[in-house]
């Protein structure tokens, strides 16, 4: 029954965080701030996961497919469609969960162990607002972007070391990559990232505020944060799948 207890506890915290703020300018400056620690900072790892995974992605479909009626074209296209439909939204977000996720957690778990949370409230302040809605806005508004970066540089990273590699040539490559593009696909996958985000942000925040005991409980939360967070990004991304594809 205490996953109901949790649910519930969570939804009376997201109430918090999305009540009237005190005053919009602070809110303002934390969010870029936000944007730039969670966002920015995770743009390196990104980008270096992005490209080699295409390259791993193009290298395995070109000796997979082995049969003399698969055009060599379709390496292009498999990679393209592993990039946007799902390494891009979904193995992506889970790489942020870990990250990010964690980052939130013990960035608000050590606020609370240390009562700095307490005395935001004691100064009349709402804390959950004040330190969790940055952070859901910075996720939900960069975290697209982030996904767009990472599908651009996967399908990069496909190409250029097929070529270099030889197993698929520049132009095969690239018409594989326009053939039968549906941008609905790009819809769907940045729909996924958007909620994906928020369940990260949201989640993560969580477990962080209601942090109880000291270091080692920091570290209790960090750990259920990524879990817990995996876990529903797996589950929704089933949910999404079943809805906007099926």
């Amino acid at each position: 029954m205490r996953i109901f207890y949790h649910i519930g506890k969570y939804f009376l915290l997201m109430k918090m965080v999305f009540s009237k703020p005190e005053k919009v300018s602070i809110y303002r400056k934390q969010i870029f701030f936000e944007m730039y620690s969670l966002g920015l900072g995770s743009l390196g790892i990104v980008a270096i996961i992005s490209i080699f995974m295409g390259a791993v992605i193009t290298i395995q479909s070109a000796f997979g497919f082995t049969s003399p009626f698969v055009p060599i074209y379709a390496v292009g296209f498999a990679t393209r469609e592993s990039m946007i439909l799902e390494f891009g939204p979904t193995i992506v977000s889970l790489i942020l969960a870990g990250k990010v996720g964690s980052n939130i957690a013990s960035e608000l778990g050590t606020m609370r162990v240390s009562e700095q949370i307490d005395a935001l409230d004691i100064m009349g302040i709402n804390s959950a607002a004040y330190l969790v809605l940055p952070k859901i806005i910075a996720a939900v508004f960069f975290n697209p972007l982030l996904i767009i970066i990472s599908m651009f540089l996967g399908i990069f990273g496909g190409w250029f070391f097929g070529v270099v590699t030889g197993v698929v040539t520049s132009y095969e490559f690239i018409y594989g990559i326009q053939w039968q593009f549906k941008p609905f696909n790009v819809i769907y996958a940045l729909i996924k990232t958007v909620v994906f985000a928020f369940i990260i942000s949201s989640v993560a925040s969580y477990h962080g505020y209601y942090t109880k005991g000291g270091a080692l409980e920091v570290g209790v939360s960090s750990t259920k944060a990524v879990v817990y967070t995996n876990i529903l990004i797996l589950v929704f991304n089933f949910l999404l799948t079943q809805l906007l594809l099926a």
